[in-house]
């Protein structure tokens, strides 16, 4: 991995021209259509990964002991990076840093973590394996390197024993594990004790199983692909089918309560507003997402992709962005393929494979004591 702070020319070989990508999108656009996916026009779905995309490496590190975990993303050479956080309560160390208005061009990596705020330590052990293979901004120190990491968590702790939570070295063994391999989803790494559909709890409406997922699109010589740690305060809806497929459950047990038309129910009920509880506590929420792609781009123009790719977030999670949640959306480029894609491009179909992801998350997840799995519910 580079450690100069400077963009470097990127290679010429698998140049794509907007003309090429135009024919090459209307062809995928075609084929969708024909497909008839459901409400949504959605892309058919995918059976891709995040390390579709040249230029980064996956790792999870998986507690045994209750479930919770990490997940590194590195990356080849330092990756431009932005961020979109609309949620109210995000736990993080250096995400401001993604800032446009920051000097700071380039991450060297990303940690999401499980353990609720005492998660943000583990970055440490990202950090330290980072600076013992020398990967780093050069600080002026003799033998200095200083790695950016970006960490990011959600909270996990009503999932097993609370006082078991990922540490240093919990973050140095899932960048260990990182490879390019198709990414493990499901409980594994930082969606090891995620959960979705908890706004309805004190109404005797309990959440599901959440998870990790990820999702790719290829086109020609351009990847996009997103990797989703979905811990949602609401349920999540399959965009192929407009049908809830996690979130709160009925307490009578027949079927999903429906969190927003159970919202508007309890509204409508003529409580006194202040009384129509939910359960939404800070920083209980959070959906985590990375965004990549091998196409290059600046930070500016990352943090607009960031943006146009939480739309995705949205279709399938209802409600999402509430005021206890902590959803960030980062969107890195490897920069190994100085195409000429519109923002605009990236940042739409961005927006359907993070859909993609989310929904693969829940579907990948399997049931731990108190949260069914909708994979598990037949």
């Amino acid at each position: 991995m580079a450690d100069a702070p400077e963009k470097t020319a990127g290679p010429t070989r698998g140049f794509v021209t907007r003309r090429a990508f135009g024919a090459a999108l209307a062809g995928a656009a075609a084929a969708a259509r024909s497909a008839q996916p459901g409400p949504r026009p959605l892309a058919t779905r995918s059976s891709g990964t995040i390390t579709d995309v040249p230029g980064l490496s996956v790792g999870h590190f998986t507690d045994p002991r209750r479930p919770t975990g990490c997940t590194a993303l590195l990356f080849d050479e330092p990756a431009a990076a932005g961020v979109d956080y609309d949620g109210s309560a995000p736990g993080e160390t250096q995400v401001v840093m993604l800032q446009p208005v920051s000097p700071v061009e380039r991450i060297h990596a990303i940690l999401l973590s499980g353990g609720g705020v005492f998660g943000l330590g583990a970055v440490a052990g990202a950090m330290r394996f980072l600076e013992e293979r020398k990967i780093g901004y050069d600080w002026g120190a003799a033998s200095v390197r200083i790695p950016i990491v970006v960490g990011a968590i959600i909270d996990d702790l009503a999932v097993g024993d609370a006082r078991i939570r990922p540490d240093p070295e919990s973050a140095y063994k899932a960048c260990q594990a990182a490879s390019t391999a198709p990414v493990a989803e499901g409980n594994v790494g930082a969606g090891a004790g995620a959960t979705v559909g908890r706004m309805l709890q004190s109404q005797g409406m309990r959440g599901m199983k959440g998870g990790v997922g990820t999702a790719s699109l290829l086109l020609g010589d351009v990847a996009i692909g997103a990797l989703a740690v979905v811990n949602a305060a609401g349920d999540i809806v399959d965009g192929h089918t407009g049908k809830i497929v996690a979130g709160a459950r009925r307490a009578d047990g027949a079927g999903f309560a429906d969190t927003v038309e159970t919202l508007k129910k309890n509204l409508g009920a003529g409580k006194p507003h202040g009384r129509v509880g939910v359960d939404d506590l800070v920083l209980r929420s959070t959906t985590l997402v990375v965004v990549a792609t091998n196409v290059s781009y600046s930070k500016t123009q990352l943090t607009k992709i960031a943006m146009m790719a939480n739309a995705g977030g949205a279709w399938t999670i209802r409600p999402y962005h509430t005021t206890g949640d902590g959803d960030e959306l980062f969107a890195v480029s490897t920069e190994k393929l100085p195409a000429d894609v519109p923002v605009s491009v990236t940042g739409a179909l961005a927006a359907e494979v993070v859909a993609e992801a989310i929904v693969r998350a829940v579907m990948a997840a399997k049931s731990v004591e108190g949260w069914p799995a909708a994979a598990d519910l037949g």
